[in-house]
């Protein structure tokens, strides 16, 4: 595995190959032991976590490519969705409608950590989280930077 994924509420943190730390989130290096501790030990998400996590991702990606952005909306987190609305001035499926998300293909990685999940496909990387209704994407036309956070086109706020 060459990446930790911790979010701060819906916002992903990772930045290639480090977990980055804010001060007052002393909490994290605990989150950080225990999710380096369970790759160690070879433990990972329950079958169910990580294919639950794949649908959702899958799910969006279909949306998206068949111009379903009232479905697309519904798969979203509620603060990414919120964010996208306040941003275009719009309700989301027409916000949504105007970003430049592209079909991205097949998932061929997937990481859950906890209730929070990196998806990998062809052409993005989606970072989600579980809520009380599933998984949710909270951010998407995600690109690696290095050493630096992904730099995505939609997020949460």
């Amino acid at each position: 595995m060459d990446s930790i994924v911790l979010l701060r509420g819906d916002q992903p943190t990772l930045a290639g190959n480090r977990v980055r730390r804010g001060a007052r989130h002393r909490g994290s290096a605990v989150m950080v032991a225990g999710a380096v501790a369970m790759v160690l030990c070879g433990c990972g998400a329950p079958a169910a976590r990580l294919e639950g996590a794949r649908q959702a991702g899958r799910a969006f990606e279909r949306a998206l490519g068949a111009a379903d952005y009232p479905r697309a909306c519904a798969l979203l987190a509620p603060r990414t969705r919120q964010q996208l609305e306040e941003d275009e001035h719009q309700p989301c499926d027409s916000a949504l409608r105007g970003q430049d998300l592209a079909a991205a293909g097949e998932v061929y990685d997937t990481q859950v950590y906890g209730r929070q999940a990196l998806l990998r496909l062809r052409k993005d990387t989606l970072f989600l989280s579980q809520f009380k209704d599933g998984w949710k994407v909270v951010t998407a036309g995600c690109v690696p930077q290095g050493d630096k956070p992904y730099r995505c086109s939609l997020k949460g706020g």
